[in-house]
């Protein structure tokens, strides 16, 4: 099924490659209004609907910025935190339990383990889904609260350079900021991974005729050119071998030295939850926004289900 009727937004949210960059700015305007929004004028919204949120992968600020983007504009939640739980554990296949799903909500909020799961959701119902990270796939809610926070904090995103730094192979987030990335203009985005855990091939291929990338595995070599240097953490859970998740788990540590050897300017990212990619002492510095990253998610999330709201295929 198509996830974008002409002349109009999307229809599900599933993939960035999905979106336009009229798309995504919209997005990032719609945010923005609703953050100034009056509170009364907000709850109106999603008044009287009931939005899905099913995780079938462990999830906090996600899952959490989700309900809370719910309720602040009027809407009630259903779904369930643990796959557990749910009909999942007694062989129930995911289009029955979104088939289910399509009965009782006006829309779906979904995390998976599985490559592809949300789009076969977006397939299965006529209710808009929203992808909240499938698999090691992509994470394109993420994404844009990401885009939200760059264009807070620089005004802008085209010409922004920008060092990706950690799992690269398996991280989803980075797989939908490359896409994200390659529709700004005069983006540079230098790659920074142990050999094994390369961003993959096909994703360069793909972009690298929009963005200007370069690959190293040497975390300081151009901070002193980075406008932003997003870390990741190694992704413990989807590695097939814990000895080689042993091998480079330690791969890049960011402290207080390291973030010094950065362009004036530069500031630091996360997608979080971190392990000890970057030292606590590094939160004080002036360079750590993630947490005023992680708080971006409710404002971009209200703005999706506000877009989403009354959309049918």
């Amino acid at each position: 099924m198509s996830t974008k009727k002409p002349g109009k937004f999307l229809t599900d949210i599933v993939s960035i490659s999905d979106f336009s960059k009229k798309d995504i700015e919209l997005v990032l305007e719609k945010a923005a209004e609703l953050e100034k929004m009056p509170w009364q004028k907000k709850q109106k919204i999603l008044d009287g609907k009931v939005i899905a949120s099913l995780f079938f992968e462990p999830s906090t600020r996600t899952r959490l910025s989700f309900e809370t983007a719910i309720q602040n504009l009027g809407g009630r939640v259903i779904g369930f935190a643990d796959a557990g739980v749910s009909s999942y554990k007694k062989g129930e296949t995911l289009s029955d339990t979104i088939n289910i799903l399509d009965k009782y909500a006006d829309a779906i909020v979904m995390r998976h383990f599985i490559e592809g799961a949300a789009r076969r959701a977006a397939e299965v119902t006529n209710k808009p889904v929203i992808n909240a990270g499938d698999g090691a796939n992509q994470h394109p809610t993420q994404t844009l609260l990401d885009l939200y926070t760059m264009k807070k904090e620089f005004g802008k995103i085209s010409g922004l350079t920008i060092s990706i730094a950690g799992d690269l192979k398996y991280g989803r987030t980075v797989h939908s900021l490359m896409y994200a990335l390659a529709k700004f203009d005069n983006v540079k985005v230098y790659l920074i991974s142990p050999e094994s855990l390369k961003m993959p091939e096909h994703i360069i291929e793909d972009t690298k005729g929009k963005l200007k990338i370069f690959e190293t595995t040497k975390l300081e070599k151009y901070l002193p050119k980075t406008d932003v240097l997003y870390s990741t953490r190694i992704q413990k859970e989807r590695f097939p071998d814990e000895v080689e998740y042993e091998k480079v788990k330690n791969a890049y540590i960011i402290t207080t030295k390291v973030v010094a050897k950065g362009k004036k300017g530069m500031k630091l990212m996360h997608p979080l939850p971190r392990v000890n990619e970057i030292t606590t002492a590094v939160d004080k510095t002036d360079s750590a926004i993630y947490f005023e990253q992680a708080a971006n998610g409710v404002p971009v999330r209200e703005a999706l289900l506000t877009l989403l709201n009354g959309v049918k295929k």
